[in-house]
């Protein structure tokens, strides 16, 4: 696409802002069609490749969410910015349900909407230039448990889960919060001889003793406060089952002791009841501190942790499963597209890109919260770094020291004459193109002796091209040299 001119269609009723954006666009190297009205549009659109439309929203034959809806029949993938001076929520859900790309309010700058055309014909070009067969997470490392991963770390996890599987015993899943602690015990669950009984989870943190012994153990008529009638707990539910304690690390030592004994002897007591009832359960514990560490402070009592620690399966964070997060995001990404009207969603290398940069403080959990935001938040099927939550697309770097989106910004921010207009977004070319004059002129549609002479004139920051040397009989300026102001004299 460097080498291609985008060719953009404007619509729009009024003269001054097609005089404006034509004019602006073909600043910026775009070249451009204009049509005053929809049916000016549908026809040019019939006849005509674009590669971009900037459209009023409205005119006076009809609307723009009409020459989206006709585009679209022919072009799912084509950036559309719909343009407007009455801005609402209900016009932009509006737009996006008709499948405009991005939807901006008036007045506006040429230069921002050159900066967003520009956004998305890259994040276009990045996700076209994905080959279907290009390495990509297969279907089926997306086994029925949900676990996803081919890190060396998740490979001993899985085995851990088979061996588990096949016994009884009692099971400890350490790991981070976020990690998939409960997919694991439920893996375990699935995978043994009581998947067709009950699988409970129960999450100890935040609830006092006795409320949670009454959940776990049920209670009799009068037991407490509020107990106004006999109620069977989850341990008697999940009889001939799996019962999961997860943050077994927040219960306190009097709660342990009663767990302990209901482990020690397979039978639980109602609160307020002397009867005893026998249950067949598999207990299997989760804690995101270490249950080992605790007990030696005295916070947990040790001849409960060994009880429970018969197994023990450790789940690594996320930060150190970097080959597992481009699964995991495929995964999620399928499972979020499954219920979107989009479903065939990509993502552009760049988004990727700062997937793999984060390092995930929130683990699985974070990443699939991000993923179904960037879903919901994508209107043209093609999920862009814009689309991210802000703390991630931020560790991504377009260049040493360059945040694209914001050199964009930065060069109308505070309205600059045109010669200071010139000079700022000849060096964003520049940079764009990693100091290279010679693709610098080229997406300039310059010559290179012109740009070098700009360069010059504006002393800017720019590498030699690598015919530089050859040319230097000919050229006394050695352009391995950044001027300086005496050179320019």
């Amino acid at each position: 696409m460097a080498n291609k001119v985008p060719h953009i269609l404007v619509v729009d009723d009024e003269r001054s802002i097609r005089m404006m954006l034509e004019a602006g666009l073909t600043l910026n190297g775009f070249s451009v069609t204009c049509a005053r009205t929809g049916a000016e549009a549908s026809e040019a659109l019939r006849t005509i490749q674009f590669d971009g439309v900037v459209c009023d929203m409205f005119m006076p034959d009809g609307d723009g969410l009409s020459v989206v809806r006709d585009l679209r029949i022919h072009n799912a993938t084509i950036p559309i910015i719909l343009i407007t001076a009455q801005g609402s929520v209900e016009l932009a859900v509006q737009a996006e349900e008709e499948g405009a790309t991005d939807f901006i309010a008036k007045p506006f700058e040429v230069a921002a909407v050159a900066a967003l055309l520009r956004r998305h014909l890259h994040a276009r070009h990045e996700a076209d230039s994905v080959s279907d067969a290009d390495p990509s997470p297969a279907l089926e490392d997306l086994s029925r448990s949900g676990l996803v991963g081919r890190s060396p770390a998740m490979v001993v996890a899985y085995r851990l889960i088979a061996q588990a599987a096949r016994t009884e015993a009692p099971v400890l899943i350490l790991g981070e919060s976020g990690t998939g602690k409960e997919l694991v015990a439920k893996a375990i669950h699935d995978f043994s001889t009581r998947k067709k009984r009950p699988f409970i989870a129960v999450n100890c943190s935040g609830l006092t003793d006795t409320l949670l012994e009454a959940e776990l153990f049920g209670h009799a008529r009068g037991a407490f406060t509020g107990a106004i009638g006999e109620r069977a707990g989850l341990f008697e539910a999940a009889d001939g089952g799996t019962l999961f304690l997860d943050e077994l690390g927040s219960t306190t030592t009097a709660f342990q002791a009663s767990l302990l004994r209901v482990l020690q002897s397979g039978e639980v007591r109602r609160l307020g009841s002397t009867q005893s009832k026998r249950v067949n359960v598999r207990i299997l514990g989760a804690s995101n501190a270490s249950l080992k560490a605790l007990a030696g402070t005295g916070s947990f009592r040790p001849d409960l942790f060994y009880r429970l620690s018969v197994l023990t399966i450790e789940l690594a964070p996320l930060r150190e499963r970097k080959g597992d997060v481009q699964l995991l995001a495929a995964h999620f990404l399928q499972h979020a597209a499954a219920g979107a009207e989009t479903p065939a969603l990509r993502m552009t290398r760049e988004a990727t890109d700062a997937l793999d940069r984060y390092p995930f403080p929130g683990n699985v959990r974070e990443l699939e919260n991000a993923i179904r935001r960037a879903v919901a938040v994508c209107s043209s099927g093609i999920i862009t770094l814009d689309c991210l939550p802000p703390e991630i697309a931020e560790s991504a770097h377009a260049g040493p020291g360059l945040n694209i989106h914001e050199t964009e910004l930065a060069l109308v921010a505070d309205r600059p004459c045109m010669d200071e207009l010139q000079r700022r977004y000849l060096q964003f070319i520049l940079d764009e193109n990693d100091g290279n004059r010679r693709r610098a002129a080229t997406a300039l549609g310059l010559d290179r002796r012109t740009v070098q002479r700009l360069i010059l004139r504006y002393q800017l920051r720019a590498q030699a091209d690598v015919e530089a040397a050859s040319e230097s009989d000919s050229n006394p300026t050695d352009e391995n040299d950044t001027p300086t102001p005496e050179s320019t004299r």
